[in-house]
């Protein structure tokens, strides 16, 4: 029994196919001739950008439109100017054209992959993915085809990148097991979009399972079963029904209001990382944005993205949900997200230290810029504006005036806005939850960043194993963070949400029933799930559930409590 991150529901049996990846070693030397050198280098990225088109089109038939449009991503990072100028100068310099390109994505590599936010952090993914096709081709070599495949194959590889799925045979793939990667990558979301079972991150797999080995992938809990037995095989194939029919059964709250087993109505609404991912969510029945990340125009760019840049992304949104509310946070830049254009000077603690509003209220004209956006786009749908890692009502009131300069200067202008657009706050510090009650009284919603807040209360980082067993959201401290937030939201009468990963844990669902939390905010795939797991405890139920949980003292004493009483 081998474990790993469960990227894609449902029950796999079959036998193991271990991918061999690509030998892309090569000696460093300098070219004789450097325009002959670059003349191969923007070959292979022609090369690669016309194969990889060509994979757009054949999964836009396998997976649909809007996750083919994932592997956009890959044409945008062959064809960065940036990039490109980079492997060029370094070819001038006397490198050959396989080490300029292996130093340049390498570079862009380490910036992505050292990210705390994970969507951003999966962006490695695709870095390494062209870095890949691009050596390939430079050195001839033949990467991994997984189009052609005997029926019933597990695949085992060390990592499944994007351009892999792309090409998958689908009706021959009965699950996927990787040595890397996680839920929010692209490989992830392809699987789940091809509804072939994933488990990633299982160490040393590739090693551990051989190619005609029976195996069994539980994507749901995120386990490998190795040579499995008679008595395995049997259970694991009866799970798999049973896996067939409640999938099935989902397909009944499609179009249904989220509502409590007593009647009480919430909002279901989704994360979202950039304006396509709107479509994914609408697909999945979302009720509107509740985190839409801004970072992502400022990370693709080479320089400040343009009012009108801005304003084209978000009322693309807008759009897309008609009148949904739409929740966008403000650039939160810093931390783990790094945006060289922007000079930011190297800190001993990052994530303390001078990053989301605390950078925008000192680049004020630069932040207004955005908050413009965010108003002319507010004309064409119901766009909320939420500013991360408040910890003091003097940031709040700040953005506030920056958002009524931003008005004035439109209504000179005579453009229009929504005069009543809603400014909000991220929940996601210690101490924006002991101040929630002056908060509230300055702010039109709150939205829960839990990732954040979890990681900060218990002084945590959850991208540290030797600390993970702090980073849980059933821990008392977190827990009562939780209530004292959402309680004194509710006590204000503003709208309190979650956008963290929590708002889709389904144990903690009913907890933050009898808390009072009015909106959830979760990944497009979890909608239908989430729903139905509210729909299943009353009020009553819940708050019979949540007394005895928070009597308790320990982390684990409240996840085994929950357990028990999980549906």
């Amino acid at each position: 029994m081998l474990e790993g991150v469960n990227a894609s529901d449902g029950i796999g049996i079959g036998v193991a196919r271990v991918a061999v990846e690509p030998d892309l070693s090569f000696t460093p030397h300098k070219p004789e001739d450097a325009e002959a050198e670059k003349a191969r280098y923007a070959a292979a990225v022609e090369k690669f950008v016309e194969q990889t088109n060509a994979q757009i089109e054949r999964m836009k038939v396998t997976v649909g439109e809007e996750s083919a449009e994932i592997m956009t991503a890959h044409i945008e990072f062959a064809e960065d100017d940036g990039i490109k100028d980079m492997v060029n100068s370094s070819i001038d310099a006397g490198m050959c054209a396989e080490q300029a390109v292996s130093e340049a994505y390498d570079t862009y590599y380490t910036m992505f992959a050292n990210m705390e936010d994970e969507i951003f952090r999966e962006r490695a993914a695709d870095v390494a993915d062209v870095k890949t096709g691009l050596l390939a081709d430079l050195l001839g070599k033949e990467v991994v085809d997984l189009s052609t495949l005997p029926e019933n194959s597990i695949v085992v590889v060390h990592e499944l990148t994007p351009s892999m799925t792309a090409d998958i045979d689908k009706d021959n793939v009965a699950g996927i097991v990787t040595e890397t990667g996680g839920r929010t990558s692209h490989s992830a979301i392809i699987a789940r979009a091809l509804e072939i079972p994933a488990v990633l991150s299982v160490a040393d797999v590739t090693t551990l399972v051989k190619t005609g080995d029976m195996v069994v992938v539980d994507g749901a809990n995120g386990k490998v079963v190795v040579r499995p037995t008679d008595d395995e095989l049997q259970t694991y194939r009866a799970q798999a029904r049973q896996y067939a029919e409640e999938k099935a059964a989902l397909e009944a709250y499609r179009g249904k209001p989220t509502v409590t087993a007593d009647g009480d109505q919430v909002l279901l609404v989704a994360n979202i990382g950039n304006p396509d991912d709107a479509n994914v969510a609408a697909e999945h029945d979302c009720e509107g944005v509740g985190l839409f990340r801004s970072e992502f125009l400022f990370m693709d760019a080479k320089e400040l993205p343009s009012e009108d840049e801005q304003f084209s992304a978000y009322q693309k949104v807008a759009l897309r949900m008609k009148d949904k509310p739409v929740i966008i946070r403000t650039l939160d830049v810093g931390g783990d997200k790094e945006i060289p254009y922007l000079n930011l000077q190297k800190e001993e603690n990052p994530f303390m230290g001078y990053r989301a509003v605390r950078y925008c209220l000192n680049n004020p004209e630069q932040y207004k810029v955005q908050l413009t956006a965010l108003l002319r786009a507010s004309a064409f749908g119901d766009i909320k504006i939420m500013v991360p890692l408040v910890t003091n009502l003097d940031e709040i009131r700040q953005v506030k005036e920056l958002v009524e300069e931003c008005k004035a200067d439109l209504d000179a202008r005579g453009v229009a806005y929504n005069e009543n657009i809603e400014v909000g706050t991220m929940i996601e510090t210690p101490a924006a939850s002991l101040i929630a009650d002056d908060l509230a009284a300055e702010c039109d919603f709150f939205s829960i960043g839990t990732n954040d807040l979890i990681g900060y209360t218990m002084c945590a980082d959850r991208g540290n194993d030797r600390v993970g067993y702090l980073y849980e959201v059933y821990q008392p401290a977190v827990l009562r963070s939780l209530k004292r937030i959402i309680t004194e939201g509710n006590k204000a009468g503003i709208m309190v949400g979650m956008c963290g990963e929590a708002a889709a844990d389904p144990l903690l669902i009913p907890v933050l029933i009898s808390f009072g939390l009015g909106e959830f905010s979760v990944s497009a795939p979890s909608i239908l799930r989430t729903r139905r797991i509210i729909s299943e405890w009353t009020k009553e139920e819940a708050d019979a559930l949540t007394e005895k949980v928070m009597s308790l003292k320990t982390a684990a004493e409240v996840k085994a409590a929950l357990q028990a009483a999980a549906r």
